[in-house]
């Protein structure tokens, strides 16, 4: 079998799960992967046959998207080039990890295609949103790499076609510690920024993920460190607590291990304000930004022993598994879909 597996390499989550999985996935056939996408701090450690910049988020100092340089990288007739020559109709099966240029072409040459990971899970109107509403935003996660088919990732199983997350291997045979400092990944603040609120907090230790800097920067109380899959992994397994961005992927990995987790959903991004969403009803603080209050929110919980655990029925074998089978039992019924006169043997 040959899979089309399209990656969106817009921050780092669909790059590390495409790392978990593909060892399970090329069990099945040859794959050859589609990296789309000029916004990401780690490397996918495997041969890239197809490489685009793609559509890209971008983020600003202060916590927002970067409209205007989100702006600048469109152009159409190059979108409109990789869209028709994309040879996704010589692949038995295309597997799309929300990446737009690939949807498009899939519609444009009529071929079956699987939304698979997190965004795919927002096609169900049980996966919980927030009480404000964002039309552009819901109709971008609904629109942005729409597919015949869909196997979505979430914290817990809010739909029939939802699994749990992927979880790194590193993580899964981890034994958490308590070394007594706090890791900090905010993606979307300066360094500047994150340093002008971790300062004052004397009494702790932090441990920053920096796309800033090019080796670790030991700062008073704060080690600044880039980013990598590694050191960010150990990390995580030995910290007391986590404050990240409301993403998917590393507040799962915090639950799986047990950590405390506080979350500050970019600005302007709807689906890490439905993660939000998710993790507040499961007892994780929310935060609308860092800024003065952050003190004030973060000393008390720091002084709370109740953690919010994440339970894992699946292995990522057995999501892998599931993935090619549904693929298979239900491909033929996406081609019956689009062409209903046709005959396959």
């Amino acid at each position: 079998m040959k899979i089309f597996y399209a990656v969106q390499a817009t921050g780092n989550g669909h790059i590390s799960r495409a790392m978990e999985i593909l060892p399970y996935l090329e069990r099945y056939g040859q794959v050859d992967i589609f990296l789309s996408g000029a916004n990401n701090s780690l490397l996918l450690d495997a041969p890239v046959r197809y490489r685009s910049k793609g559509l890209s988020l971008f983020y600003t100092n202060s916590g927002g998207l970067n409209y205007w340089q989100i702006a600048r990288q469109i152009n159409p007739l190059r979108i409109w080039r990789e869209v028709r020559d994309l040879p996704v109709e010589k692949y038995d099966l295309v597997i799309n990890d929300f990446e737009c240029l690939t949807s498009l072409s899939c519609a444009y040459k009529k071929v079956p295609s699987v939304n698979f990971g997190h965004q795919a899970s927002f096609v169900s109107p049980k996966v919980p949103r927030p009480e404000k509403q964002d039309p552009m935003g819901a109709w971008i996660l609904r629109n942005y790499a729409r597919a015949t088919q869909y196997i979505g990732l979430h914290f817990k199983q809010y739909d029939d076609f939802i699994l749990p997350p992927v979880i790194k291997k590193d993580i899964l045979q981890a034994e958490p510690a308590d070394k007594g400092y706090i890791t900090v990944y905010l993606s979307s603040y300066s360094d500047a920024t994150v340093r002008q609120y971790l300062h004052p907090l004397k009494e702790f230790r932090w441990q920053v993920f920096s796309k800033e800097v090019k080796q670790p920067v030991q700062d008073g109380n704060i080690l600044f460190i880039p980013v990598s899959k590694g050191a960010f992994n150990k990390s995580l397994i030995n910290c007391s607590a986590i404050l990240t961005g409301a993403g998917f992927e590393t507040p799962a990995e915090a639950l799986y291990l047990g950590k405390k987790l506080l979350v500050i959903p970019i600005r302007g991004q709807y689906e890490q304000f439905c993660n939000a969403a998710a993790l507040a009803k499961m007892g994780v603080p929310v935060l609308d930004a860092l800024d003065a209050r952050f003190e004030g929110i973060f000393r008390p919980w720091m002084g709370q022993k109740k953690k919010p655990l994440l339970h894992l029925d699946y292995s990522t074998e057995s999501i892998v598994s599931y993935l090619m089978h549904h693929c298979t039992q239900e491909k033929k019924h996406a081609l019956d879909m689009l062409y209903p006169d046709a005959v396959f043997n």
